[in-house]
């Protein structure tokens, strides 16, 4: 075997085999070319090429790997992703000095030969034998682009990487032989302008142009001399001549490249020498790459584009094909994101509850009858130290959310209320509403199934005082579980399955809701993003429409651009206008005068409804205008902190509601968002309020049967509603008219107007302020 010499290089002999060896290999290139019949089916018996006619497409327009630009709905950059920091350019807008370094440094005479330089092979083997090493390459610089494409295609895949650029005799006939190809399809100036948009020029910079911005801040088109040579100078070993570790070494190759350029004619030698003299001026650029650069808070946002783009098929048939595009890029991502409203979400969070707080607050604004997500922002930062995250708690678990959504408390009552009203309740339908109660049973199910409450559960109130008789609105507005339970009861299971299911609302992993009883008081974890989405449809007057997060997107490769499909909003009827109108005047109630009144807008209509879940570890507010709906969830990822004397926001909370916390949050968010934008009005119904009504039933009874006593026969309910100030029955009872056993309370016929709210719950009821933890 021969020996190595002293130096570690090969023997002459050794030499002299390789020169051998790539003689043959040339000379069968050649063969090939001179008769491509023979020469195609001599190498394709081997299993080492394929035709010679044949040039895959990409070698001519390689799939070059580009940033990714997200940008807002007005065109602002958001942020910019990619596997490879790259922009593509032309070689006009490339620096003439950087033109020449490369060629001077890497083939200086490549406009001479072909693919192949025969006199370069020689020269490097001459020069390598001298040596005793490796000293010269005898690559063009057309057979390194082939390779490059090769590199590119095979990604961040250790297996394809090594098989892109494994040693081989069949890899290099089949390198040089698109190397030919590539020479006579598209010549020495597009291969050169491919080149310098491929090639690795280390720091993470893909190209001349990244490389230009990385390691000086400009344009690869306004590149000096002396920084045209220091970046031809990389190529050869990008960790080795890295100007950011290692100036010395940087600057001593740079020194080499100005004085090739020089040899070969290129610049002076006056001019080399006093470039050699500059400093190496470096102006870098750190990468800022991905959605954890994001601008307004939005990365949140921007991941969920990403996920939207790698789980709808409207992109690619399979993960793996909608993956690949994602990490070629090229892409210019225009999103439905509103920088007002995005910047009104961020202040207001940052405003109400703190980075550093035991929980944390997300909140995302819809534009209802479109579906844009106009608004999407948490407190704590995206990231990967103390006080970040990665997970978006706005949405759920298939799009980088968490496991389950949060439990969304009394915001689910409206619902239970709409599928109700869909079956032909009025909106002043009474229930007893005790302040406790066992769950009813049996409930009907769908499909003849029937709930069971074999457990012996109970649900209760907020607090003592609230015990019924309630109609809808003032149920609504007071946020009564037992109503709503006797609702579900009365109607049963499946009105409230359909309902949710036209609304499109899931638990947060996906799973649909369970038909129980309890899912009335918001027992099961939903995002915010599904319960935005759904509130949207009362705003829209019953039309649902399916969120979506992206406007446009074009794709550039090479030097086209051209649009892809992108998801559309469906929008579909999930009730009726009269429905969706009584909602909203329901929660419009909840606003002016029941728990969420700390939420209320001043300056337009608004509705909303709040949510507080067992041992307060989720608060919510859920609200909209006409024109913008918008969740606000506050509460622990872990679901382990109970919002009990706590401080949130640098504010001291003996009991957190969803109309302390979360509400000032949405209408602070709201307030900017909707600041300069039109105020339309609600269609509204009447709903007479309880008061109203048993005024109009003690005046039919006044009529009737006289003033003062009555003859019995009534059922008491009206006790409840003035009862806990004057002390009638508060719990029903068989008195006659005008509660005539009321031990020894009257019932007035007050001539004064009575707010809403104000008799009913004398103990602090309506502002939420009892025990317990499953109301607004």
């Amino acid at each position: 075997m021969p020996k190595k010499r002293s130096g570690g290089g090969l023997s002459p002999t050794q030499q002299a085999a390789k020169f051998l060896g790539v003689s043959v290999l040339a000379g069968a290139v050649m063969a090939g070319i001179a008769l491509p019949a023979a020469g195609a089916l001599g190498l394709a018996a081997k299993g080492s090429v394929q035709g010679f006619d044949d040039i895959p497409a990409n070698l001519r327009r390689p799939p070059l790997s580009q940033r990714t630009t997200i940008l807002d709905d007005q065109g602002h950059q958001l942020a910019q992703v990619y596997s490879r920091d790259r922009t593509v350019v032309e070689l006009k807008d490339i620096s003439p000095y950087m033109q020449k370094a490369i060629v001077a440094i890497e083939d200086s005479r490549f406009y001479q030969h072909g693919a192949i330089d025969l006199k370069g092979v020689l020269r490097a083997l001459n020069k390598n034998a001298q040596s005793g090493g490796v000293a010269q390459g005898a690559s063009t610089l057309t057979q390194q682009y082939v390779k490059n494409v090769f590199v590119e295609e095979a990604g961040d895949d250790p297996t394809k990487v090594a098989q892109a650029t494994q040693q081989t005799l069949g890899r290099k006939i089949k390198e040089l032989k698109y190397a030919i190809q590539v020479e006579q399809d598209l010549g020495k100036k597009k291969i050169l302008e491919n080149y310098l948009n491929i090639t690795f020029f280390g720091e993470q910079a893909y190209g001349v142009e990244a490389a230009a911005q990385r390691y000086f801040s400009k344009h690869a088109k306004d590149l000096t001399l002396p920084q045209a040579a220091l970046l031809a100078g990389i190529v050869q070993s990008p960790s080795r001549y890295d100007p950011v570790n290692d100036e010395a070494e940087a600057t001593k190759r740079r020194n080499v490249v100005l004085q090739r350029m020089a040899e070969v004619g290129d610049v002076s030698q006056a001019e080399a020498d006093k470039a050699k003299k500059e400093p190496l001026g470096l102006k870098v650029t750190q990468p800022r790459n991905g959605c954890i650069t994001a601008v307004k808070g939005a990365s949140f946002f921007c991941k969920y584009v990403e996920q939207v783009f790698l789980n709808d098929p409207v992109f690619g048939k399979t993960r793996a094909q909608r993956a690949k595009i994602w990490n070629q890029g090229g892409l210019t991502i225009r999103t439905t994101l509103d920088p007002q409203a995005q910047a009104s979400v961020q202040d207001s969070l940052k405003s109400h509850v703190y980075q550093s707080d035991r929980v944390a607050a997300a909140s995302v604004l819809v534009e209802p009858g479109t579906g844009r997500i106009v608004a999407m922002g948490q407190s704590k930062p995206y990231g990967y130290g103390k006080n970040e995250t990665e997970i978006n708690y706005s949405v759920g678990s298939d799009m980088g959310g968490s496991n389950f959504g949060f439990p969304t408390g009394s915001t689910f009552k409206p619902f239970v209320a709409a599928a109700a009203l869909e079956q032909g309740k009025p909106p002043t339908q009474e229930y007893s509403s005790p302040y406790k109660m066992p769950y009813p049973s049996p409930v009907q199910a769908c499909n003849g199934k029937t709930w069971v409450n074999q457990d012996h559960d109970n649900v209760e109130n907020e607090s003592t005082s609230e015990h019924g008789p309630y109609a809808m609105k003032e149920a609504m507005a007071k946020s009564v579980n037992t109503y709503f339970v006797q609702m579900i009861s009365d109607i049963g299971l499946c009105p409230v399955a359909d309902m949710t299911d036209k609304l499109h609302v899931v638990q947060g992993n996906g799973d649909k809701l369970p038909q129980v009883p309890a899912i009335a008081l918001g027992s099961k974890g939903i995002s915010p993003l599904t319960m935005a989405s759904a509130y949207a449809a009362f705003a829209s007057r019953g039309m649902y429409c399916t969120p979506v997060a992206i406007e446009s997107i074009t794709r550039k490769i090479g030097d086209e651009e051209k649009s892809l499909p992108v998801p559309r909003s469906t929008c579909s009827r999930a009730m009726s206008e009269k429905t969706a109108d009584t909602v909203n005047t329901l929660l419009q109630g909840v606003v002016d005068s029941g728990t969420g009144r700390q939420a209320g807008l001043s300056d337009r209509d608004n509705a909303g409804k709040t949510g507080t879940t067992d041992e307060r570890k989720n608060a919510w507010f859920v609200g909209y205008t006409p024109n913008l709906s918008g969740a606000v969830w506050v509460g622990s990822a872990t679901q382990k902190v109970k919002m009990t004397d706590i401080t949130i926001g640098g504010v001291y909370n003996s009991l957190v509601y969803g109309g302390q916390v979360p509400g000032p949050i949405w209408r602070d968010a709201m307030t900017g968002a909707l600041q300069g934008k039109p105020a339309p009005s609600f269609n509204l119904v009447d709903i007479p309020d309880a008061k109203d009504r048993d005024k109009d039933k003690h005046k039919d009874r006044d009529r009737g049967k006289g003033r003062g006593r009555g003859n019995g026969g009534g059922n008491g309910d009206i006790g409840g509603l003035i009862g806990g100030l004057f002390g009638g029955p508060t719990d029903g009872g068989t008195g006659g008219s005008d509660a005539g056993n009321t031990n020894g309370g009257t019932v007035p016929n007050p001539t004064f107007s009575v707010p809403q709210g104000f008799v009913q719950g004398q103990n602090g009821s309506t502002n939420g302020n009892g025990n317990g933890g499953r109301r607004g």
